[in-house]
């Protein structure tokens, strides 16, 4: 099949991308490289099944050509602004990098014979809820600027849908941890380690706790409902039962880099930023009930991933 995977080129993409040529696809990244990385991808560059484009994706006038070109049949569609702390910041980075991305690839299926869509979409687009998060929770009130282009972008692919007959699978992304990772919790603490072993800056008191799925599990997932959910429009929560405090994870950073006597500074309060929900679980069973679970529990993903990234750190000395 040909497929499309936009932001191919970062943490998710570029796993997926690889899991796509090993199952035969041929693959067309676009990726404008400004969080993604051409080093992730280049050992498929002399794949003759892989093709990558350094574009905007939001900007549609230079990426349309891209789905009759290599009669694109799928895409997964991972671009995104995916560091919510940032948005807060620039409220802008969410509307060019989310929204509009989705917008733009939607037209380019809109114009073509592109008729399947897979949607990274986020746990951030529920806001806060009491009790555990079904797909069907609501209202759905987002804290960050990026939950609130995720769930645009859920609605457009919904009405797109409706209105020139485009397949979906929306699938709503918890905590992903696991190598190439560019920021996030644990990757920041691994790097603050290696600059302070002594002492580590938490932000929030350290209590907030989220459902932390590894990279690996996430691919299997994102496959297994593209190739078993049957209907016009698909969702599913995907994660995993179990969760980390924000404390622990500082707890397995220390571990896996062989500090002892590091002592957590906390700032204070239940939120880590603004925007940050400190608390959520996922119900997770419309997806269990499809066939599929994860194979590691939260600590478990987060200690292999922070085995993973210091394995990348030695291997880039």
């Amino acid at each position: 099949m040909n497929i499309l995977v936009t932001g191919g080129a970062g943490f998710v993409g570029s796993n997926l991308i690889d899991r796509l040529l090993a199952e035969g696809h041929d693959v067309v990244c676009v990726d404008d490289l400004s969080l993604g990385r051409l080093f992730n991808i280049e050992r498929h560059l002399c794949d003759e099944r892989f093709t990558f484009v350094q574009s905007n994706i939001a900007d549609y006038g230079a990426i349309r050509h891209i789905f009759t070109e290599y009669a694109i049949e799928t895409i997964f569609h991972l671009a995104a602004n995916s560091d919510i702390r940032r948005s807060a910041e620039s409220p802008g980075e969410d509307l060019s990098r989310t929204l509009l991305t989705t917008f733009s690839v939607l037209e380019g299926m809109r114009e073509s014979k592109a008729r399947q869509i897979i949607f990274s979409s986020s746990s951030a687009i529920y806001g806060e809820h009491d009790g555990a998060l079904r797909e069907e929770s609501g209202p759905l009130f987002p804290l960050s600027h990026y939950g609130a282009a995720k769930l645009g972008s859920e609605g457009f692919i919904s009405s797109y849908g409706e209105n020139y007959g485009i397949r979906s699978w929306i699938v709503r992304f918890p905590n992903v941890v696991g190598p190439r990772m560019t920021h996030g919790v644990l990757y920041d603490f691994l790097h603050r380690l290696q600059e302070n072993p002594e002492c580590l800056a938490i932000l929030g008191d350290g209590s907030q706790t989220k459902p932390y799925l590894h990279v690996a599990d996430l691919i299997e997932a994102m496959l297994f409902v593209w190739k078993h959910a049957d209907g016009k429009r698909s969702c599913f929560n995907v994660g995993t039962e179990s969760a980390t405090s924000v404390t622990q994870i500082a707890q397995i950073a220390c571990e896996e880099r062989g500090l002892k006597n590091t002592i957590f500074n906390y700032s204070g309060g239940k939120r880590g930023w603004t925007g940050d929900v400190p608390c959520f679980r996922y119900d997770l069973s419309h997806i269990h009930a499809l066939g599929w679970r994860a194979s590691m529990n939260s600590d478990d993903a987060v200690r292999r991933a922070a085995r993973e990234l210091l394995a990348e750190e030695a291997a880039e000395r």
